[in-house]
């Protein structure tokens, strides 16, 4: 069988030159005092820079550790929609956008991207739907990030499943985009950014499908669910019960032909656990490199993030099946990844 395209569906721009940075809290300071409010032009990063900040990081890595392409999107911390207005929302997310289209554009072989959403808190979902329409129509993006809680931590939007955001379903399921359900900094102190609200939200954004009826309306829509899906696989039986109790189908039925998880769980038995309870067609590889957890694994000697290394050391995952987690399935969840791919021959 011919050896897959290993393809990392779960990647963040981290290591953006530091004048990213240093303009966002120019920004920042400007909702305050709007003397202070830097203009877009004020930010500049050569191509040069943004070479220098892949090939020494993302691409680096990649390498080493044997993955091909990585879809890539901004920094999911920096999102933080409860910054600021839906103005501040929107020049941020266009410069973070384009930022990654540029990456992909040096690095078409390694990179595809995917776009965040100048979310804001109570503010109509629709007023993000013409920078969705840019930068899938522009730059090429195969999927976007969609924030389930644009208050950081404090859960003001309504549910995945209310007719709120329906206009974003409808042009995700025009343009044939997954989302990536993806929240941002938490800014509630009960709740740690990457080891606590991370994982309520996949975990809330599951069982908000299970209690609606969402794919009734949208049968092709696609959620990809971060993260190895929070709680979600460990507690499948409870998640089975209560979709029962519920009087909703059979969970297959109900959400698994639109739903999908990563590969994001940075220790063998959980990798395990998620391959022995999701069916392997609701799969997909990703390291969420260089993200959240960076160090090494005293137990094992290798790094936190290295995924690959637990999906080849998986005696569930083989064959056929390893094909699927490593490629098939990303063809098939994010199909404008799989045209484009198609375009230059893989």
């Amino acid at each position: 069988m011919k050896k897959p395209l290993i393809i990392d569906c779960h990647g963040h721009y981290t290591t953006a030159p530091k004048a990213l940075e240093n303009w966002r809290n120019q920004q920042i300071a400007g909702i305050k005092d709007p003397a202070l409010m830097p203009k877009v032009a004020d930010l500049k990063i050569s191509d040069d820079e943004l070479r220098e900040s892949i090939e020494t990081n993302q691409l680096k890595l990649m390498k080493e550790r044997g993955s091909d392409l990585t879809i890539f999107s901004p920094r999911a911390s920096f999102m933080a929609h409860h910054i600021g207005d839906f103005n501040v929302s929107s020049t941020w997310a266009a410069i973070c956008n384009e930022l990654c289209y540029r990456v992909s554009q040096l690095f078409p072989d390694h990179f595809i991207p995917a776009a965040m959403l100048p979310q804001s808190p109570g503010v109509d979902p629709r007023t993000c739907i013409p920078e969705l329409e840019k930068c899938v129509k522009e730059y090429g993006n195969v999927g976007i990030n969609l924030n389930p809680d644009p208050s950081g931590g404090h859960w003001t939007s309504p549910p995945l499943t209310d007719r709120q955001w329906y206009p974003i379903y409808e042009k995700m399921v025009e343009y044939d985009i997954p989302a990536m359900i993806h929240v941002s900094t938490s800014c509630n102190a009960c709740f740690h950014t990457t080891g606590a609200h991370y994982l309520n939200a996949d975990t809330t954004a599951f069982m908000q499908c299970i209690q609606g009826d969402l794919f009734k309306d949208f049968p092709t829509l696609k959620f990809i669910i971060p993260h190895g899906g929070g709680a979600v696989p460990y507690h499948w039986g409870r998640f089975r019960g209560l979709a029962q109790e519920m009087k909703k189908p059979l969970l297959k039925d109900h959400v698994l032909n639109n739903i999908f998880f990563d590969t994001c769980v940075y220790h063998q038995p959980g990798i395990d656990l998620l391959t022995k309870v999701i069916p392997v067609d609701n799969i997909l590889f990703a390291s969420e490199m260089i993200g959240a957890v960076r160090g090494i694994d005293p137990e094992t000697g290798h790094y936190y993030d290295d995924t690959k290394r637990y999906i080849e050391a998986s005696t569930i995952v083989v064959g056929d099946d390893r094909h699927k987690v490593y490629e098939g399935n990303a063809r098939r969840v994010f199909p404008r990844l799989d045209a484009a791919l198609a375009a230059k021959g893989k």
